[in-house]
């Protein structure tokens, strides 16, 4: 089935694919997405890659480094971040060193997950339950989420849920396959980071942004710019299946969409979205988005027939409603949930 499809991957700082580029998979470059809230670059990596646009390189060398060789990862989503000071705030005196309030971004509200504008209840697959158990249990226990719900989300703090953080600009290298971010920082990320007792080692540091003290001490700080990855074996976009450990699920027959295309209709696209956003306000800062489309719905030179790209806007919230950020009152319900969980325990298992 999935030799019938076609990927296309595309980013916006919104919900709707009017506000999104498309990215070039394995290529170097770097996308830039820049809005109010933070100045953003970004690189997505698919190993064995044969989506759109026409002509993307099928590999990347980032995937011949390690640890992403010996891991054999499937997919990257590295990003460069730097938040922006609201409009109307204004900068504390002194240095850095002398204030005693670092301003910026709890790491307690910076969140990075999947979300949904619709139900996906009824295309959840048989055994869902034991893949998200494993998913907690053995990849990112720091997940929170209802996938049941009408408006279903699966997020986590981005401290506890990137495989690598660096406190810093980190590097652009070619050779590496683009934006490359190590565990650590420069020597203002380093020292913020000893000051806040994060581990250098970035599993000891998942493990410790577990906690909710930890998060509180963390800031992603204002005008100061980040990196971070995010990667792992387990997605296999090329067959559209999940393979976890004891577990394998064929996406495809699953993936958000409907079935079969009914004549003269356009079949709504398949897609799985990964959101960078503020728990507290509900605001997305980055939303990446992979979309299936059937092979028939995109021409030769790689773009879009206007009935399949009329079907995305529709279904990534480029039309009416959907894909809005929470309203309030939705926001302080979830907030209120989660703050719940928190203090019902956390799971301190080691992160693999």
């Amino acid at each position: 089935m999935a030799d019938h499809y076609i990927i296309r991957v595309t980013a916006g700082h919104t919900y709707d694919l009017d506000d999104h580029v498309e990215v070039p998979v394995n290529r170097p470059d770097a996308t830039r997405i820049t809005h109010e809230h933070m100045d953003i670059e970004l690189n997505v990596r698919i190993r064995d890659y044969r989506g759109l646009p026409r002509g993307s390189p099928s590999h990347s060398p980032y995937f011949d480094q390690e640890p992403h060789a010996n891991n054999k990862d499937q997919y990257s989503i590295a990003i460069r971040f730097t938040p922006k000071r609201p409009e109307g705030t204004g900068s504390s005196s002194g240095s850095d060193e002398e204030k005693e309030e670092v301003e910026g971004i709890s790491a307690a509200d910076l969140q990075f997950g999947n979300d949904f504008d619709h139900p996906i209840r009824d295309r959840l697959p048989p055994g869902f339950g034991t893949a998200m158990n494993i998913v907690k249990w053995w990849i990112d226990p720091g997940l929170e989420g209802d996938a049941y719900a009408d408006m279903p989300y699966l997020y986590g703090p981005a401290l506890s849920s990137f495989n690598a953080v660096h406190a810093g600009a980190g590097h652009h290298d070619e050779e590496k396959g683009g934006l490359w971010f190590e565990e650590g920082g420069d020597d203002h990320g380093v020292r913020r980071r000893r000051d806040w007792g994060a581990p250098d080692d970035a599993k000891a540091r998942m493990k410790w942004a577990l906690r909710a003290e930890n998060k509180e001490k963390w800031v992603w700080e204002y005008g100061k710019t980040y990196g971070v990855d995010f990667y792992n074996p387990y997605v296999d976009f090329n067959e559209f299946a999940l393979r976890l450990p004891g577990f394998h699920l064929p996406i495809i027959k699953y993936w958000d969409g409907q079935g079969l295309r009914q004549e003269h209709q356009p079949k709504r696209s398949h897609q799985l979205r990964y959101v960078l956003r503020n728990r507290a306000t509900g605001q997305p800062y980055l939303v990446v988005l992979f979309t299936l489309y059937l092979k028939e719905d995109v021409n030769e030179d790689g773009t879009l027939k206007p009935a399949a790209l009329q079907a995305t806007k529709k279904a990534s919230g480029g039309e009416g409603e959907k894909g809005k950020p929470m309203e309030k009152d939705d926001m302080e319900a979830f907030v209120k949930d989660s703050d719940r969980e928190k203090a019902n325990g956390t799971n301190d298992d080691d992160v693999d």
